[in-house]
This record gives structure tokens, C-alpha cells and sequence, in this order.
């Protein structure tokens, strides 16, 4: 009696498609891993972990921001790239519902931000308060408030200079007790010259003060007419 030979059905996954997302996602992985020890290291620095009264303000932490991004990045990283790896059909499913709920996310944020922009805009002005206010207190907001109003704004505060009354170091009042940022704003409110090389971080001191801002209107003034009669040369 002849012997019947049976074929075990196989399943052929494709190399290709494994690898690829094995490898992005492994890039995924590691960039989560170092923005999380990034984060987890600010708050080291900072003793965060030792002085958790330091966390009321955590949301505006961006040591905090960083610990969550990272973390998110990790585990949608580990599931794809494992999941690819292994061939695991549980975590692919993850790695795709994580995919999903981050595409759904950013379609409501942009379209709740479109609809309630001006709700937004009234919280983005409480946060930006918030941080001139602890601006001494926590390194990391204070490091970025500097770039906003440095690099990437290239503001003085929210409406204006005066919103420095805020924080308690460069309130004018402050000058009773012997700050010497009193009525002055942060370097990072002063324009950078041309030929500057070195910052000076003391070009904010004192420009509050009714002296300067009573000299710094003649000078505006006076450059208007300047450029009011130079207009009329040509």
C-alpha cells in the first residue's frame, strides 16, 4: 500500500515588509528610550525626585513633556519592533491600535484647536504667565521661555515688557529688597547686535525704569524724524 505524503500548509510572511518595520520601529524604540532618560536625567538634576512639591506645576514642566513623549515613542516602538520581529500577531494588533489612536488624536487636536482656538490661545497665554512667574525657580522653563522670546517670537513677555511685573525678581518693588533685576526684563528681551559675539546677559537691567523708558520714547521719536527727513531727500 502506497505511502501517502502530506504537505504541512505553510505560511509565507514577507521578509521584506518584516524587516522594514523592524527597523524603523527599532529607530522608534531607541529615540523614545533616549528622550525618557533625557527627561527622567532634567528631573534628576533638578531634584525633582527628592522634592515632589516641585510637581504642582507638573504639566508645565517641560522635563515632564519629555518623560511623556518618550515613553509613548518607547511603547509604540517596542510593540512594532518585537511584534515584527517575533512575527507576534498580538503586539502588531497593539502597534496598529497605537497607530490608529495617534492619527485619531492629532485629526481632534487639529480640528478642536481650529474650533476653539481662542480658548486655547487664553491657555497658552495662562502657561506662558506661569513660566514668567516661576522663571527663576525651575532651569528648564526658564531655558525656554529665553527661546521664545529670543529665537522664536522675539518677544518681551505677552503684551509687553510690563508683564515682567510678574515675577518677583524683576517686579520694580523688588529693588527695596536689593534684587538688581528689579524693573529690568531677561537678556533674552535684548535684540543681539550685528558684531555681538558674547551675550550680555545684563542688557535688561533697569529698562523699566521711567528714566529709560522716558529715553528710549525720545529715541524712537527722534529716529522717526530722521527717517521722516531722509525720506524727503530722495
Amino acid at each position: 500500500m502506497p505511502v501517502r505524503k502530506y504537505r504541512r500548509d505553510t505560511s509565507e510572511v514577507s521578509c521584506c515588509l518584516k524587516y522594514v518595520i523592524f527597523g524603523f520601529n527599532v529607530m522608534f524604540w531607541l529615540l523614545g528610550l533616549g528622550i525618557m532618560a533625557v527627561g527622567v536625567w532634567a528631573w534628576t538634576e533638578k531634584d525633582t525626585f527628592n522634592n515632589l512639591s516641585r510637581l504642582t506645576n507638573v504639566a508645565l514642566d517641560p522635563a515632564f513633556i519629555l518623560i511623556l513623549v518618550g515613553t509613548v515613542t518607547f511603547i509604540i516602538g517596542f510593540t512594532g519592533c518585537v511584534g515584527a520581529l517575533r512575527e507576534n500577531t498580538c503586539l502588531l494588533a497593539a502597534y496598529a491600535i497605537f497607530l490608529a489612536l495617534l492619527l485619531l488624536f492629532e485629526m481632534t487636536a487639529g480640528v478642536l484647536g481650529f474650533i476653539f482656538k481662542d480658548w486655547i490661545k487664553s491657555q497658552a497665554t495662562g502657561g506662558f504667565q506661569a513660566f514668567i512667574i516661576h522663571y527663576r525657580e525651575d532651569p528648564d522653563q526658564q531655558n525656554l521661555i529665553d527661546w521664545i522670546q529670543e529665537d522664536w517670537l522675539q518677544c518681551c513677555g505677552i503684551e509687553g515688557p510690563k508683564d515682567w511685573d510678574r515675577n518677583n525678581y524683576f517686579n520694580c518693588s523688588s529693588s527695596e529688597i536689593g534684587s538688581r533685576e528689579a524693573c529690568g526684563v531677561p537678556f533674552s528681551c535684548c535684540k543681539r547686535k550685528p558684531n555681538e559675539i558674547i551675550k550680555n546677559k545684563q542688557c535688561g537691567y533697569d529698562v523699566r525704569k521711567p528714566g529709560y523708558i522716558l529715553g528710549i520714547c525720545f529715541a524712537q521719536n527722534l529716529r522717526a524724524d530722521i527717517f521722516a527727513q531722509k525720506a524727503k531727500w530722495h
